[in-house]
């Protein structure tokens, strides 16, 4: 059937062919052989037809004066324009496949569609962005080769499209994750802990304006307003953590957007949480115990090492030489407040994730790159690029690790029943 179709294109248009090819690649309990077949067919189809270009090309010159091929090859070059299109995004979606030889073949035909100039650039390139996150070297190299092309030719695409291709790398990495218990990790498994998106933000970092967009809009995605899910928020923390900073201005642009951004959301996820509960008489006495809380995990974060900052309240340091015995009154009482309907207890404890990686993330940048609080505070982004364009003097054995997050994620709190221990959990995170 695919000699055939390559023989005769035109039978590709034919509804039922479409039909066929379109449900085999879209369908994901279909056979693996079959989609790879599907994919062989169309990539044999554009070498031949690459072949048959080159010959006319061939022809041409020879015969110039005496006939118009060169319109001949027009026509021909118009087919396969029309019939990628017909299949480009089927093609594109076997990217998200868990089968390495799927996504093998559907890198080789959008490259040979690439190269051979049947679509526009810009549709592909948050597939590229996501297949560059692949594990195996061989896809992950021919992916980024495709985006450093198509950069040349059309300069600005990979960066009006870096956060699709971030958001669809994650969905990449979740089709391929074996193990579907262990949440997905921004980083690869070795001993570089590079981050996957490393390459993109490679090609990004350069120009300073588009490096500040692309940033902030990932910042962005950890706001409560965004409702991005938390796994999503950890695959993002873990790239902003490792990508290949060069200058401390990259670093330090970060950490004052988190400082932003935390005394807009933290405080509004408390406040939203104090009014979620119960009127009690015991209430009044929680408000200048949350404060207290709320101020100590602003400040005590940035001091605090990143191990420390992870740990539960009651192994912390105790800055006003509380009991533990005063830190379970804290949550008695609070437990009495809270109300029957669990659904703020579980959005609570959901959206707090994003506020607990930023700090965690801020953390983690402060001890990689050595800088003091006051250097942190004093950085102004509207300050000459050239203050900040010191390299960074990277520490060694420094790693990421946000432990609330990762118990958060394997524990399953969101889609847990709501039993005492579970709200006793949220409740802790709360006074934490």
């Amino acid at each position: 059937l695919g000699f055939a179709f390559i023989q005769h294109p035109s039978l590709m248009f034919e509804q039922e062919v479409k039909t066929l090819y379109n449900s085999i690649l879209s369908d994901k309990n279909c056979s693996v052989n079959l989609k790879i077949q599907v994919l062989k067919n169309l990539q044999t189809y554009l070498q031949e037809e690459d072949t048959r270009m080159q010959q006319a090309d061939r022809d041409w010159k020879k015969v110039a004066k005496q006939e118009d091929l060169k319109e001949m090859g027009d026509i021909s070059s118009g087919m396969s324009s029309s019939i990628m299109q017909l299949y480009l995004k089927q093609v594109l979606e076997a990217f998200f496949h868990n089968q390495s030889s799927v996504r093998h073949f559907a890198l080789n035909v959008i490259a040979l569609t690439l190269n051979q100039g049947l679509i526009h650039p810009v549709q592909c390139v948050p597939y590229l962005i996501a297949m560059g996150t692949d594990p195996e070297p061989s896809m992950r190299n021919k992916a980024d080769q495709q985006l450093v092309e198509i950069d040349k030719k059309y300069a600005g695409f990979i960066h009006m499209k870096a956060v699709a291709g971030m958001k669809m790398s994650y969905q990449v990495q979740q089709a391929i994750n074996t193990c579907p218990k262990d949440p997905v990790r921004g980083f690869r498994h070795d001993e570089s802990s590079n981050a996957l998106c490393s390459h993109l933000y490679s090609m990004i970092r350069g120009n300073r304006q588009h490096r500040r967009a692309f940033l902030i809009s990932l910042l962005n995605l950890f706001d409560d307003t965004a409702k991005t899910e938390v796994n999503m928020l950890l695959y993002i923390a873990d790239n902003l953590a490792c990508f290949p900073y060069q200058t401390q201005e990259e670093p330090l642009f970060i950490m004052h957007h988190i400082d932003i951004t935390l005394s807009v959301s933290g405080s509004n996820l408390l406040q939203s949480f104090k009014e979620s509960m119960v009127k009690d008489k015991k209430k009044e006495r929680k408000p200048s115990s949350d404060e207290e809380t709320e101020s100590d995990s602003n400040s005590g974060s940035e001091s605090e090492s990143e191990e420390e900052a992870s740990k539960p309240r009651r192994l912390r340091k105790r800055v006003n030489s509380e009991s533990d015995s005063d830190e379970e009154n804290d949550i008695n009482a609070v437990m009495k407040c809270l109300p029957e309907n669990s659904a703020p207890l579980i959005e609570f404890a959901n959206v707090s994730q994003g506020i607990l990686l930023l700090l965690m993330l801020k953390q983690h940048l402060k001890n990689l790159c050595g800088f003091s609080d006051s250097k942190i505070q004093k950085y102004s982004p509207s300050e000459s690029a050239k203050v900040y364009d010191k390299a960074i003097n990277r520490k060694t054995g420094v790693h990421f690790h946000p432990k609330q997050t990762l118990d958060f994620l394997r524990s399953d709190m969101a889609n847990s029943k709501i039993t005492e221990e579970v709200k006793r959990s949220i409740v802790k995170q709360y006074l934490d």
